[in-house]
């Protein structure tokens, strides 16, 4: 078997170097500033950018209050990404807000786009996420500590005290996209198939539609 060139391979090297750090996050910038035009029908990967640029592009206030726990998790996440601020189109970077109510669950999820991290406000949380070897890596976090998750695992928060809690989220995507595992897989449109659910969670029907039925959005 003949033998790399070492040429050969520093080229490929190089080339890994370069082309990992695309795959980390949102591409670089190629200007100072890009604000989404959330109103534009021009397809991109991210937004186009609109011409009319005012201070309030770049400004959300909507992290200080916090947000509605009485729901059936008893969460509520908040999100500051490029569609509630079109200034951070390009930008690579959003945030969100997270509040729990006593025993409030932000239930298992990922972010396909982005890493996580969060920093508690207020409360004690149980919190955790779960690699590809199916090994839970897993944390208690109070007040001022901080907790990352890495891009694209299964994560959750759990606010087992009996008084509320609160997170600030940091991503590394102006989108970061989330799929709560159970309401994607028992939610979606159009339907998973039930002999797919039944045979992957190795339940019934029954409970297959039960699960439906209480995950599905209430109306209004």
């Amino acid at each position: 078997m003949a033998r790399s060139s070492p040429l050969l391979l520093a080229a490929f090297t190089l080339f890994f170097l370069l082309v990992a750090p695309s795959l980390a996050a949102d591409p670089d910038m190629l200007q100072d500033i890009c604000v989404a035009d959330l109103s534009s029908g021009v397809k991109v990967n991210g937004f186009a950018c609109k011409a009319n640029v005012t201070e309030d592009d770049f400004f959300f206030k909507g992290l200080a209050t916090p947000g509605a726990t009485n729901n059936t998790m008893g969460s509520l996440v908040t999100g500051a990404n490029v569609e509630k601020i079109p200034g951070l189109n390009t930008l690579g970077v959003s945030m969100a807000r997270i509040d729990y109510a006593p025993g409030g669950l932000n239930p298992p999820h990922t972010h396909p786009r982005a890493t996580e991290m969060v920093f508690v406000l207020e409360g004690t949380l149980d919190v955790g996420f779960i690699t590809t070897a199916n090994k839970l890596v897993a944390k208690t976090i109070t007040k001022g500590e901080t907790f990352v998750f890495p891009r694209g695992l299964v994560h959750f928060q759990k606010n087992n005290g009996n008084v509320p809690a609160a997170v600030i989220s940091a991503f590394n995507s102006q989108l970061p996209g989330t799929q709560s595992i159970a309401v994607t897989l028992f939610t979606s449109n159009p339907p998973v198939p039930d002999n797919v659910l039944t045979k992957a969670f190795q339940i019934g029907t029954k409970e297959v539609e039960k699960i439906k039925s209480r995950l599905a959005p209430k109306k209004s």
